[in-house]
């Protein structure tokens, strides 16, 4: 069984690890491929993503409960610019098509409802089949070009 997982500050090793890996993080090749995540980053990065008001930011990871270990991770935050909170869904590779990924998103959307969040929203690489994850459930394509598919759901 999957559940939402609030690590403490000591236990950001796994987020260092997941994003440092370049099987996970290959969807991200559009944007740089794997993104440093070193121990001293850790005290601010906790208090903006962690510490805030959940309507702005949200950060959990995904805890597989039978196998007592974190599979991923999932966010979402506040666009200032665009005015859209953007959601963020990320199963390590050597956990992926084992269905972490449906029920990572089904957690976030429930999260977020319960957090006042009407619509959630998530640019993905064009070339990132992840997009059709969204789709199956119950996203649906809010803009398309070259680039980026936007997908969007009301929750």
């Amino acid at each position: 069984m999957i559940e939402l997982y609030r690590p403490m500050i000591d236990e950001l090793g796994f987020r260092e690890s997941l994003m440092a890996d370049e099987k996970t993080m290959s969807y991200n090749h559009a944007w740089g491929g794997t993104i440093p995540f070193p121990e001293t980053e850790w005290e601010k990065w906790y208090q903006r993503w962690l510490e805030s008001s959940a309507f702005q930011r949200y950060y959990r990871y995904l805890y597989d409960t039978d196998i007592k270990n974190f599979v991923g991770e999932v966010a979402y935050h506040y666009d200032e610019e665009r005015k859209i909170h953007i959601c963020d869904v990320i199963v390590l590779a050597k956990y992926r098509n084992h269905g972490f990924g449906s029920t990572g998103i089904r957690l976030l959307c429930d999260a977020a409802k319960e957090n006042g969040i009407s619509i959630l929203y998530d640019d993905i690489a064009a070339d990132n089949p992840s997009y059709k994850l969204f789709l199956k459930n119950g996203f649906e394509i809010d803009y398309q070009d070259d680039t980026v598919v936007m997908v969007k759901k009301t929750l």
